[in-house]
């Protein structure tokens, strides 16, 4: 198998779970603490962290340190495109 496959069906793995789709809803257009991140979400720290690390794992986000904060953001706007077209799909199926 090529190896282009596994690593589509892997960042794929990031589009799956409900969770790391809300992270990446609300880092579309802007960087945000861990801080922010749990205020939005309500999720743990402990949750929203282990969700971070797989989405940075894969060359979802991307983090910085300021200080005590830790911010994250999307490595590459054609994420947030694909995420995009994928809901406009589902959209158009629910529509029927």
């Amino acid at each position: 198998m090529s190896e282009i496959y596994e690593l589509h069906a892997e960042m794929c793995k990031v589009f799956s779970n409900p969770i790391r789709l809300e992270i990446l809803n609300l880092l579309r257009d802007k960087e945000l603490s861990v801080s922010q991140l749990i205020e939005r979400t309500k999720l743990s720290q402990a949750n929203i962290s282990q969700h971070l690390a797989i989405m940075k794992s894969k060359g979802i986000v991307t983090s910085r340190r300021d200080g005590k904060n830790v911010y994250y953001k999307i490595t590459r706007p054609k994420i947030i495109k694909a995420f995009d077209i994928i809901r406009e799909v589902l959209a158009e199926k629910h529509r029927l």
